[in-house]
């Protein structure tokens, strides 16, 4: 017999304010020189979807911060497990920029969001700890790794990780970039589990590139000249995050197969970090390549980006949650599914998570 990790339940919070592309149509967007596109916003915003998949994004109310979002996403989680709060052992909170306010868009850290959090939800219990983890947009699934270290060590029985993010207060309004981002959390519970059967967390792989990649994403100034706010924006350089995430994420993904002696074949689905589509599908490529497999499994790789773009750490805990309740197209979780989770961002950092469905 050995202690395992599983997943007791799940939850998420999706905005319901929908922004659509053509809501960027009277933007002006530079260049990082500072210069205006030639191009008229129509064509900026088709090249945009072409590439990214991404018609609509979410963005959360004025009056919310990332703090509520993950209150509202762990709320549903602890209603799907049907569990006591007071019996979490952990909560970890992963995000990237604190709670920022609507009117006043600087990061907040202190306290941290997990004790905001753990506040918020009433629980008195001081064993219960509250910590963030600041990891990209990997952060949710490192999260994930921590508390499978935590229980299998025997340090926790039910551990809460919750990615939660507002990237729409983060943004540059003049960067064409700024169309990718939203808002949006997704929370976990995971819990001990004694057995003498391979289901659970089986395995999982990671690596972190920080010499030649820790300024691919980047906070800096408005791209616009004229601007004088003295707000940082996230930046990134898209072309090269692109090419790092093809060469690299496939390789982890195979890592953390080869630990769980699995194959491709015997993946049921491929939850992947909702970043970009066109990136989405060529990463899976990327698998398939090391694999040695020519006909491509598309069915294996559920998206949310084309709805709901790209949320950092809440891409797939919430791809997750919508799966585990049936509410993503059909797609379904069924006893001895194999899950691998993925995950690419800031850092730059990447994760994969291999999982068999109990």
């Amino acid at each position: 017999m050995k202690i395992i990790s599983r997943i007791l339940g799940t939850g998420s919070y999706i905005p319901d304010n929908e922004i659509p592309n053509s809501a960027f149509l009277d933007n002006k967007f530079y260049d990082s020189d500072g210069n205006l596109f030639p191009q008229k916003n129509e064509e900026i915003i088709q090249k945009f979807l072409d590439i990214t998949g991404i018609k609509s994004r979410r963005y959360t109310s004025a009056n919310y911060v990332a703090s509520h979002l993950g209150f509202f996403a762990a709320q549903k989680a602890l209603k799907s497990s049907d569990i006591d709060p007071e019996s979490l052992d952990y909560i970890i909170v992963a995000h990237n920029f604190g709670d920022v306010k609507y009117d006043n868009r600087k990061s907040d850290f202190v306290p941290s969001l997990a004790a905001r959090i753990k506040a918020n939800l009433g629980i008195k219990n001081p064993k219960c700890i509250a910590y963030d983890l600041p990891f990209g947009c990997p952060g949710w699934l490192q999260g994930i790794i921590f508390a499978d270290y935590l229980i299998r060590s025997g340090d926790a029985k039910r551990i809460l990780v919750i990615g939660t993010e507002t990237l729409s207060r983060v943004c540059d309004p003049h960067d064409r970039d700024s169309m990718i981002y939203s808002d949006g959390s997704g929370a976990t519970i995971l819990e001990a589990l004694e057995t003498d059967k391979s289901i659970g967390i089986l395995s999982h792989a990671m690596r972190s590139d920080t010499i030649n990649h820790s300024k691919l994403l980047w906070m800096g100034s408005s791209y616009d000249p004229n601007y004088f706010g003295d707000e940082l924006f996230l930046k990134m350089n898209g072309n090269a995050l692109y090419k790092y995430a093809l060469r690299y994420v496939p390789v982890v993904v195979k890592e953390a197969l080869d630990k769980s002696e699995l194959q491709l074949s015997d993946v049921s689905k491929l939850l992947i970090h909702q970043a970009n589509e066109k990136m989405d599908n060529a990463i899976l490529e990327g698998v398939c390549k090391l694999y040695g497999v020519k006909e491509i499994p598309w069915h294996i790789m559920p998206m949310t980006i084309h709805e709901f773009g790209n949320s950092s750490v809440a891409t797939v805990p919430t791809l997750l949650d919508l799966i585990f309740k049936g509410e993503l197209n059909g797609h379904v979780f069924e006893s001895g599914n194999i899950l691998v989770f993925a995950s690419v961002g800031a850092g730059m950092n990447i994760n994969s998570v291999v999982y068999r469905v109990p």
